[in-house]
């Protein structure tokens, strides 16, 4: 299947493209590269450099590249710039998104697999989050994101397209027999920031030791990158005409901010430097999904998300590629 991969050059992105190539399909990378990195891109892989909002482009890469399905992966996705800036996130991950689907169905592809997050949930009350959990965001990434899957709902079974929604909860680890890792600026996600303490950088700031949970920390679910990778190769062959399917991706385990930092302490064998921080707004204490519905479905069995080696091939990745791809500094 030719695939069309938006985001493709980004640390999820990039990941899924891979999972293609050695699923048998065909990925064509569709990238504006202002967040993505072109190094990410397999050799061998067709890049298209484009925004999701140019409709033009966006139709051109579809049709000249015979593309049959798109794995959505295009955004931006901090949540605190989204809460400075909302308008920058409704313009790309709302308005583009409308523009890439305008472009699908005048092209004729009817096949989307849709990274969206759980920031859809907000602040969940519920120890394991189901599918079926109030989408309630907390802040415009969130809303953004279930705007996106409102409108294929109703796209779906108005224009007979089969949609798969991924709601993704902490993305992490990394690839490095592949080269593929890791590598945001600004850096936000809490094992890369680790990491990179490992390495000389800055200490590491623990939001919140005040929470009801064992240590006092906020306790999250992390899943391999791999595997999500795995889960888009799973959706784009499971997605049902005129049905928007939506799955968490999780490894339905949680572990604490502390935990994670002792782990990277152990298997890096350095003094990861950490002090405690005022709670964030927003954040719940226990973030953990349910992934039933994704194994049963789709038939996904994430092999890579214990912690340990999550923490392990992020580590080794970073200590390969120290200033991650290079180019942090492009823009």
């Amino acid at each position: 299947m030719k695939v069309l991969v938006t985001g493709g050059a980004g640390y999820v992105g990039s990941h899924v493209v891979a999972a293609l190539v050695d699923a048998g399909h065909e990925p064509v990378v569709y990238d504006n590269l202002s967040e993505g990195h072109r190094a990410a891109v397999p050799q061998g892989v067709k890049f298209v450099e484009g925004d999701i909002s140019d409709l033009a482009s966006v139709g051109e890469a579809l049709a000249s590249h015979d593309v049959e399905a798109v794995a959505h992966l295009a955004a931006n996705c901090y949540v605190g710039e989204s809460v400075q800036n909302p308008m920058k996130y409704f313009r790309n991950n709302v308005v583009g998104s409308l523009v890439l689907l305008e472009a699908m169905l005048a092209s004729g592809v009817k096949r989307i697999v849709f990274s969206s997050s759980a920031a859809v949930y907000g602040e969940p009350r519920t120890d394991l989050i189901t599918e079926d959990a109030p989408k309630l965001p907390v802040n415009p990434y969130g809303e953004t994101k279930r705007v996106f899957e409102s409108a294929l709902d109703s796209a779906a079974p108005a224009y007979r397209l089969a949609a798969v929604s991924l709601r993704y909860f902490n993305a992490s680890g990394a690839w490095p027999e592949r080269s593929l890792g890791e590598d945001h600026d600004p850096e936000t996600h809490l094992i890369p920031l680790v990491l990179r303490s490992a390495l000389g950088g800055p200490e590491v700031r623990i939001f919140g030791t005040d929470y009801p949970t064992p240590d006092g920390t906020a306790v999250r679910d992390y899943v391999h990158v791999r595997d999500l990778a795995q889960a888009h190769v799973l959706a784009l062959a499971t997605a049902e005409e005129g049905r928007h399917l939506a799955f968490n991706l999780g490894s339905e385990g949680g572990f604490s901010v502390s935990g994670v930092v002792s782990l990277a302490r152990e298997i890096t064998g350095r003094n990861i430097r950490a002090a405690a921080a005022p709670r964030r707004s927003g954040d719940p204490p226990r973030l953990v999904a349910s992934s039933a519905r994704a194994r049963e479905v789709l038939g996904w069995k994430p092999e890579h998300s214990s912690l340990r080696e999550i923490v392990e091939s992020a580590w080794k990745w970073h200590l390969s590629k120290p200033d991650g791809y290079g180019d942090r500094h492009r823009k």
